[in-house]
């Protein structure tokens, strides 16, 4: 069963068609980067998985729970690092993570320990009694990662989880990613960062103006486009549709 199913995936605001009847088929157990340029539909694509944004047309499924029918199960099996971050600017940063902890039914003491290991690893100890909006941009950034994986969801969604971060924790998080996904857990991603892709995605699709115009392994695609670096694909393919 796939992690990710979706079909006739429509999302349309106004005039605007922002995501134009995609199919996604993500297995469980792999990284998987949806790429694009600004504008594509990709985080509109990651509302609509993590279902606060309802489709006009299509349907997604989270290992097998239809997102629109049962959203609560659908949810429960996701961790969400959204584009905005999302945690609440009035609390601590180790306030906004025993909330979302509590949110998820975590055991006290294993809420404790892992907020401990996660604000160790990305060096937020000193920053935990922070009031969020006093954060620096990429601390705010790290503080939503940890709470996107602090009760162990088999589904990890992260849009952009790197931007805005100094280059050690960026490290960190790429490192976090990578034993996250040998544990047979699903993440999928939206970046930017091509060499980030190459580093950690098994499969990617490129989004362009709406719609997927390639998924594929990297080396399927760049052995396809004849070419040696993946943004070299990337341009390549978003080019060949404007023009």
């Amino acid at each position: 069963m796939e992690a990710i199913k979706a079909r006739g995936l429509t999302k349309i605001f106004g005039d605007l068609v922002a995501v134009d009847h995609i199919d996604l088929d993500i297995p469980s157990g792999v990284v998987f980067g949806l790429l694009g340029p600004n504008g594509a539909g990709k985080t509109t694509t990651f509302r609509m998985i993590y279902g606060v944004l309802r489709p006009t047309e299509g349907r997604v499924w989270v290992y097998g729970h239809d997102v629109s029918k049962e959203p609560v199960k659908a949810k429960n099996l996701i961790g969400v690092l959204p584009e905005d971050t999302g945690i609440y600017p009035r609390l601590t940063a180790e306030e906004n993570l025993i909330y979302f902890g509590k949110l998820h039914g975590m055991p006290e003491t294993e809420l404790k320990r892992k907020i401990e290991e996660y604000l160790s690893i990305l060096e937020l100890e000193e920053k935990r009694d922070f009031i969020a909006e006093k954060l620096s941009k990429g601390q705010r950034k790290k503080v939503a990662f940890i709470r996107a994986i602090l009760h162990d969801p088999p589904i990890l969604l992260l849009d952009e989880p790197t931007s805005s971060v100094d280059v050690v924790s960026a490290r960190d998080i790429r490192n976090m990613i990578k034993d996250y996904a040998k544990k047979g857990n699903t993440v999928v991603l939206a970046s930017h960062n091509m060499l980030e892709v190459e580093q950690l995605c098994d499969i990617v699709s490129i989004m362009h103006r709406g719609k997927i115009i390639h998924t594929g392994s990297i080396d399927e695609i760049k052995r396809l486009e004849g070419v040696k670096e993946l943004e070299d694909v990337f341009v390549r393919l978003v080019r060949a549709e404007v023009f």
